[in-house]
């Protein structure tokens, strides 16, 4: 045995060794291209399936490209491109996001050569094929901006717009939907007056399900020593949950 090779006990339970050093050569013996990987695939098709797999939700698919980067050192691509479909191609509040960084930790530790390091790639591919695809934020992104630019585009042409963004400039302004934004935080809720107090009876409401019991008797706490008074109902209202099926309405603005 080589012994610039670590022994390892692989994941079959068997005795291996980490992977070489890239040789320059692929499967075959064949000098690689730029882009050629190991197996003698293009390094863009496999990275472009990659994603599709993992869209799709094909994990054998996905830990094999993952794997096939990762031992061609095309690592540094394969963690640009998971990164980027966490943000791209899964439904958010996802742990995907936090383990995929976790690995590449682990797998730049071992280093992408070594059999680790390849492990570390093929579970992050496996751990976003397995988490819920959703183009969330690239379709929120590029719904807005086409938004933008035919509002745009009307207001050129002396039209009225045939789309309008989720807010218009009368919600986000006194008397709107959403007036409880305009607290002492902004211009316009300074003007108003609106000082701490209509941020903690109005503003830091939360819902649907409300404060915790720890965090409202705190809060409770805090309301009783701040050197504002408080009535009952105040107290009541800033601790109660937000209605889900109206989550704007605040009374007494």
């Amino acid at each position: 045995m080589d012994e610039e090779r670590q022994a390892t006990f692989g994941p079959d339970g068997e005795l291996e060794t980490e992977a070489p050093e890239a040789t320059g050569t692929n499967d075959f013996g064949a000098e690689t291209g730029a882009d050629e990987t190991d197996g003698g695939f293009n390094r863009y098709a496999v990275v472009s399936l990659l994603q599709k797999a993992i869209r799709r939700g094909d994990e054998e698919a996905s830990a094999w490209c993952a794997w096939e980067l990762a031992r061609s050192g095309f690592g540094w691509n394969l963690w640009e491109r998971l990164n980027t479909f966490v943000v791209e191609d899964l439904k958010a509040d996802t742990r995907a996001p936090l383990l995929v960084g976790r690995y590449e930790e682990l797998a730049e530790r071992w280093d992408m050569d070594s059999r680790r390091g390849q492990m570390a790639a093929v579970q992050a591919a496996l751990v976003v094929a397995r988490t819920r695809g959703a183009r969330e934020g690239a379709n929120a992104v590029n719904g807005f901006h086409a938004v933008a630019r035919k509002r745009a585009e009307a207001r050129a042409e002396g039209e009225e717009p045939t789309h309008t963004f989720p807010v218009t400039a009368d919600d986000l302004s006194q008397g709107g939907e959403y007036d409880v934004a305009l607290d002492g935080h902004t211009g316009e809720g300074k003007r108003l007056g609106r000082s701490s107090p209509f941020f903690r009876i109005h503003g830091a409401r939360v819902g649907p399900e409300g404060e915790t019991e720890v965090s409202a008797r705190w809060k409770r706490l805090f309301l009783a020593l701040d050197e504002y008074d408080y009535t009952d109902e105040q107290v009541a209202h800033a601790l109660a949950a937000v209605d889900p099926d109206d989550r704007w309405a605040d009374p007494d603005l």
